[in-house]
């Protein structure tokens, strides 16, 4: 099976296309070859501008694939680029949503497929909606060969799941109080890399998801605090954690904000009956205390990877007096 990623050197695409190639899928990655990321050893590399039609024309002139991936895809005008240059062209487009697109807030938990769509805070979020919806019209439209795979929160050893990134590890390991959004007892999905491949390679060539959807996710739930905690744990400190709530911490910093308020500040909890039915092999078993201490070792094997944003720290210690002077003890 011959299957090419548009993109393919992020946190998800590098564990996909690494056990594409372990599965004997022939894989191509068309990219700038531009990220600090390695590439999946085994993998043909295309170098195109990819937001160039006439680029992606030129590198992709006489070559077939039997499955294409968009990993970059975040307007509907991308979405409609590929569907103008992949029609007729492949058995199956795999366009890569997102889990922030479901009803935020949640009216019922767990989330599954048929969750209405409704995202009114995060623009990043909306826009993949109108993506899918777009893709949908076309299949009804054209039969175009659309899968839509929805990530939730994804991560590997190199990438912190929390705002602030390395920052907060710094603070924890300085004794500084730490912010959790809200009172730090949201509900929570995180999910390894690795183990989200298992599904999404799956689903490549799968005829049973043709037309269809389906988010990958672990079944393990974690409150902010706890994932916090296990960080915490994982750097051989006790973290003092401070509950701010995310209304507030979004006046200081709107990006953070609409993540919180469109995404994590939430509870988010899935069923996955769905794709381990089309993908039985799909089992989870990176629970989130063992990926945690993968993360610290990584970042503590190199002193380049200790990186401080001075700006989110210094975010921090303002937001921490201000709520202070305004909720004294």
């Amino acid at each position: 099976m011959k299957v090419l990623f548009i993109g393919g050197t992020g946190i998800i695409s590098t564990a996909c296309a690494t056990r594409a190639i372990d599965k004997g899928i022939d894989l191509t990655l068309l990219n700038r070859g531009k990220s600090s990321r390695p590439t999946a050893k085994g993998a043909r590399i295309i170098n195109a501008d990819i937001y160039d039609p006439a680029s992606m024309r030129l590198a992709l002139a006489g070559k077939e694939f039997d499955v294409v991936v968009d990993w970059i895809a975040y307007t509907p005008q991308d979405v409609q680029k590929d569907i103008d240059f992949f029609s007729g062209k492949t058995g199956q487009f795999v366009f890569i949503s997102s889990a922030s697109a479901y009803q935020t807030p949640a009216s019922n938990l767990p989330i599954r497929e048929s969750t209405s769509l409704e995202n009114p805070f995060w623009e990043y979020s909306r826009n993949k909606i109108a993506c899918e919806e777009l893709l949908v019209a076309e299949y009804r439209k054209n039969k175009f060969p659309f899968t839509i795979v929805r990530p939730s929160h994804t991560y590997d050893r190199t990438s912190l799941p929390i705002e602030g990134g390395y920052t907060v590890i710094d603070r924890m390991l300085k004794g500084k109080p730490v912010i959790v959004h809200g009172d730090g007892t949201s509900i929570w999905t995180l999910t390894h890399n690795t183990d989200f491949a298992k599904g999404f390679v799956g689903l490549l060539g799968n005829s049973h998801a043709r037309g269809e959807i389906f988010h990958i996710t672990s079944d393990e739930w974690l409150t902010w605090n706890q994932i916090h905690l296990l960080l915490g744990e994982a750097a051989g400190v006790t973290p003092q954690l401070v509950h701010v709530p995310s209304e507030l911490i979004a006046v200081y910093d709107q990006n953070i904000g609409s993540s919180l308020l469109g995404d994590k500040a939430h509870s988010a909890i899935f069923d996955n009956s769905k794709i381990k039915q089309v993908v039985p092999e799909f089992v989870c078993t990176v629970p989130f205390s063992q990926g945690a201490k993968e993360i610290i070792a990584w970042h503590t094997a190199e002193l380049a990877r200790q990186v401080v944003d001075l700006k989110f720290d210094q975010m921090c210690d303002l937001i921490l007096a201000n709520y202070k002077n305004a909720w004294p003890s």
